[in-house]
C-alpha cells in the first residue's frame, strides 16, 4: 500500500519489507532497508551500533597486542636490534680480555701445577664471554635480514664462525694438551649457544639481555677490588668459620648488586631501542611485561646456561681439577654451587628489578564510558 501523506507512515521509504527471524513466542520482527545515504547523522555523531574510525583503529591494535603479535606494526619481520655492531666489539673485546687473562694465569711461573685447578677457576668466565660474544656478533651480522629462517640460520652460521675463530686462537695461543682443547671445544659449543640465542624474533629482547650482562660482569669485575674491605666489615677474622661466613655475605652483596644493574640495564636498553625505533621508523612496537621479564632474568639464565655447558663440555676439567687433591676436590663443588646461588640470584633480582621499573612508567587504565542500553519496548 502507497504511503499516504501527513500518515504515520509517510516519513518511511517505499522499500520492501524483510521479515527476520522469529522470537520464541512466535512473533515476527519486521525491519525496514533504509539507503544509508537517506540517514542524515549529526557532525561529530556515528550510527547507532557503530565505532568511530579512531575507536576501531585502537580496538584492532589493542587486539593485535593482545596476542602478542610483534607483526601487528613490523609486518611480520624480525625485530631490529639496535646497538647491535657496539654491543659486538664490546662483548669482542671482552672476550678477548678474558682468553688473554685466563693464558696468562696458565703460562704463569708462579702457577706450576695448578695450571689445571686455574683453567677450571677461570673456565666459566670465558663460557659466558663466548656466549654473550657469539649472540651480539650474530645480531650485528643479521640485523637487516628480514626473513625469520634466514636469520635464524645466519645467526647460527655466525655463531660457528666467532666459535671456530676463538678455539683456533686458543689453541694456537695455549700449551697444546687436553685442557686446551677442553677449553677451546667449550668456548665455540658456547658461541654457537649464543648465535642461536640471536635468531629470535624477539631481537630487542636478545639485545637487552647481552647488554645487562655485559654490565654485570663489569661489575663483578670492578667489586673484587671491594672484597677485602667487605670481608674485613662482615666480621672475618682469625678463625676459619668466620672467613667462610664473611665469604658468603660478601658473595651474596655481590649477586645482588650484579642483578640489580643487569635489570636496570636491561629495562633502559628495551626503553631506548623502542625509541629508536620511533624515530626510525615512525612507530614501534610495544613490548609487554613478560619481554621486560625475560630482559631482566636474562643475565641469570646466562651464568645458569654456563653452568650447564661446563658441567656437560668442560667435564673432564673440573674432573682433573677435583682430583689433584681433597681440597681441589673440596674447593671445586663449593665453587659450583656459589655459580650456581650466583645465577639464582641475579636472576630474580634482574627479573624483580625490571618488572618495578616498567610497573613505574605504566599510568592507570582509561576508564570507558559505558553507554545506556536501550530501553525494552
Amino acid at each position: 500500500m502507497s504511503n499516504q501523506p501527513g500518515s504515520s507512515t509517510a516519513a518511511e521509504t517505499d522499500q520492501p519489507e524483510t521479515v527476520g527471524p522469529t522470537t520464541g513466542d512466535g512473533a515476527t520482527v519486521e525491519t525496514s532497508s533504509v539507503k544509508a545515504s537517506s540517514v542524515k547523522v549529526p557532525s561529530g555523531e556515528t550510527p547507532s551500533g557503530e565505532a568511530p574510525a579512531s575507536e576501531a583503529r585502537t580496538a584492532e591494535d589493542a587486539a593485535g597486542y593482545a596476542h602478542g603479535d610483534e607483526g601487528t606494526v613490523t609486518g611480520g619481520r624480525p625485530e631490529f636490534a639496535p646497538g647491535a655492531l657496539v654491543l659486538a666489539l664490546l662483548s669482542l673485546g671482552w672476550l678477548a680480555a678474558m682468553l688473554w687473562s685466563t693464558r696468562e694465569a696458565i703460562h704463569s711461573t708462579a702457577a706450576g701445577v695448578t695450571a689445571i685447578s686455574l683453567s677450571a677457576y677461570a673456565l666459566p668466565g670465558v663460557i659466558t664471554a663466548a656466549l654473550v660474544t657469539g649472540a651480539t656478533v650474530a645480531l650485528a651480522a643479521t640485523n637487516r635480514l628480514g626473513r625469520a629462517t634466514l636469520r635464524f640460520l645466519a645467526a647460527v652460521g655466525t655463531g660457528l664462525v666467532v666459535g671456530l675463530l676463538a678455539a683456533v686462537a686458543i689453541n694456537l695461543t695455549y700449551a697444546d694438551n687436553a685442557t686446551t682443547n677442553t677449553i677451546a671445544g667449550t668456548t665455540a659449543a658456547a658461541a654457537i649457544i649464543g648465535g642461536a640465542m640471536a635468531g629470535a624474533r624477539q631481537a630487542r629482547v636478545v639485545g637487552a639481555i647481552t647488554a645487562a650482562t655485559l654490565t654485570a660482569q663489569i661489575f663483578v669485575v670492578l667489586f673484587s677490588r671491594a672484597r677485602d674491605p667487605l670481608s674485613d666489615l662482615f666480621g672475618a677474622g682469625e678463625t676459619q668459620q668466620s672467613v667462610l661466613d664473611a665469604a658468603k655475605w660478601v658473595s651474596r652483596t655481590e649477586s645482588l648488586l650484579a642483578g640489580l644493574l643487569a635489570g636496570l640495564a636491561a629495562y633502559l636498553y628495551l626503553t631506548w631501542s623502542r625509541r629508536r625505533a620511533e624515530r626510525r621508523d615512525g612507530v614501534a612496537s610495544p613490548l609487554r611485561w613478560p619481554a621486560y621479564l625475560v630482559a631482566g632474568a636474562g643475565t641469570g639464565l646466562l651464568l645458569l646456561l654456563t653452568e650447564v655447558i661446563i658441567r656437560i663440555g668442560g667435564r673432564g676439567l673440573l674432573d682433573l681439577a677435583a682430583a689433584l687433591s681433597e681440597a681441589d676436590e673440596v674447593a671445586q663443588t663449593a665453587l659450583g654451587t656459589s655459580r650456581v646461588d650466583n645465577g639464582i640470584w641475579v636472576l630474580f633480582v634482574g627479573a624483580l628489578t625490571t618488572l618495578i621499573v616498567f610497573g613505574r612508567t605504566l599510568g592507570p587504565r582509561p576508564v570507558e564510558d559505558e553507554t545506556d542500553e536501550p530501553a525494552a519496548s
